[in-house]
This record gives structure tokens, C-alpha cells and sequence, in this order.
């Protein structure tokens, strides 16, 4: 099964056709979103993706705020809503579903929000609580979460020891950062300040006990057009792609 989480900035925009045609050549069996809107374009995505066979789809676009940046998730299996108790994460950020494939997984798709909008922390809070109670198996949280490690996730000093205790709190809760449990000291950026140049891993995810042994492999790839010259053609952050054995 492959999993692809990608932010396509802004709803795609013009884009969509574009980020539709490199999403089909990944080969992917399910897609996540963010910043998936509620304006034509973000739809005509969608219904692209319906007819590359991505037939099941879940988002939490609001119509009466179209511009506003949400979640889609689409895939070939059906599709079913995860309910937690408690509070969760800010709603229109976060989406959990059960892939119901041969081999279930549930996927949580999460957009933090950053840290001058006042929402960050509860948010990552409120994620942590979900993960520290999960008891409905294989599992895998994934999306831009606007944070990293000091020093290896940064070109230039951005995080904080906050968001470096939420990473660790989230693997001895049992859930550990894929990427950084197959490539520990890697560099690998996912979006660059578009003043500074400087890169930022900000996009992780998040396997549990359940999912662990299926994971095979996770990457990120800069989406790309026959004549693109910048990497940052498609979207300004790179996709993820997260492999698991069936």
C-alpha cells in the first residue's frame, strides 16, 4: 500500500491538473491532502482523483468558507470516520478515517496550524492525547505539522524545545516519526522560506505499534512538470510517501 501526504499550497490553484497528473504517476492507493479548499479548483482535484480510481473520499471543506485551508483524503478502499472521545484537534485540520483495504489501517491526516495563530500547542496537545489512547490498531497520523527537530530538521534556527518534547512524547507514547526511525541523521527538507532560502523538514509521520512492522519505506519527492525548472513548481512543500507491506 502506498500513502502520499502532501500540502499543494493554496487549493492548487491553476495547478491542479498538474499535481492530478504527478499524483497518477506515484502510483498511490491513498492520498492526504492539505490545504485542500472548498473553490473549484480544489473540486476539480477531487473529481480528478475519482477518476484515477481514487473513488472514496472524505474532506472537511466548509462552503461557506471556501478559501479556507482543509483536508481531503481519497482512496481506493472505502472510507470510514474515526470518532475520538474527548476533544481533539482543531476540526477542519484534522481528519481520521479507517481505510478499509485488504490490510486496515486508520489515517489520521493533520494540518498544525503555526505558531503566530495561537493554535499550535493545543493542537499538538490534543493530538498527543488521541495517540496516547489509541486502542484501534495499525495506525498512521501524517501532514504538515509545522514542526521539527532542532538543528537536524533546520537549515536556520526555527523550533523549539516545545515541539522537539511533543516529537518525543509522541514515540514513548509509541508513536515514532518513520522517517527519522529509517534515516536517524538524514537531512531532508520539505518547504524553504520563500525570503531566507532556508529549508525545514516540517512534514512527518507518525506510525504506531500495530503499523510498524508493515512499514517498508518513507521519502519525500518534489512534485515536477515536463518543463519545470524550480522545485517548487507544483507546491511549495514536498510530498511525502510512506510504503507499506500488504
Amino acid at each position: 500500500m502506498r500513502i502520499v501526504s502532501w500540502n499543494i499550497r493554496a487549493g492548487g490553484g491553476r495547478r491542479v491538473e498538474q499535481i492530478a497528473s504527478q499524483l497518477r504517476r506515484w502510483r498511490l492507493d491513498v492520498v492526504a491532502l492539505s490545504e485542500f479548499r472548498g473553490t473549484p479548483p480544489s473540486q476539480q482535484l477531487a473529481s480528478r482523483l475519482h477518476t484515477s480510481g481514487l473513488v472514496h473520499q472524505r474532506n472537511t471543506a466548509d462552503p461557506a468558507h471556501a478559501t479556507a485551508n482543509r483536508l481531503l483524503l481519497a482512496s481506493r478502499w472505502p472510507l470510514r470516520r474515526v470518532r475520538v472521545r474527548g476533544r481533539g484537534p482543531e476540526a477542519g485540520r484534522w481528519l481520521l478515517a479507517r481505510v478499509d483495504a485488504p490490510q486496515r489501517v486508520a489515517l489520521g491526516t493533520l494540518h498544525v496550524p503555526n505558531m503566530v495563530s495561537g493554535r499550535k500547542y493545543p493542537f499538538l496537545a490534543a493530538v498527543l492525547r488521541i495517540s496516547k489512547r489509541w486502542s484501534a490498531g495499525p495506525a498512521l497520523f501524517a501532514g504538515d505539522t509545522n514542526s521539527g527537530r532542532t538543528g537536524i530538521d533546520e537549515e536556520s534556527p526555527a523550533f523549539t524545545a516545545r515541539e522537539e518534547r511533543w516529537i518525543d512524547e509522541m514515540e514513548h507514547a509509541g508513536w515514532p516519526d518513520a522517517f527519522r526511525l529509517l534515516h536517524p541523521r538524514a537531512r531532508a527538507y520539505t518547504w524553504y522560506s520563500p525570503n531566507g532560502g532556508n529549508g525545514f523538514r516540517l512534514d512527518q509521520a507518525f506510525v504506531n505499534p500495530g503499523l510498524l512492522p508493515r512499514l517498508r519505506g518513507v521519502r519525500y519527492v518534489w512534485g515536477t512538470t515536463a518543463n519545470a525548472e524550480r522545485r517548487d513548481a507544483l507546491s511549495d512543500h514536498a510530498a511525502m510517501i510512506v510504503d507499506l507491506n500488504d
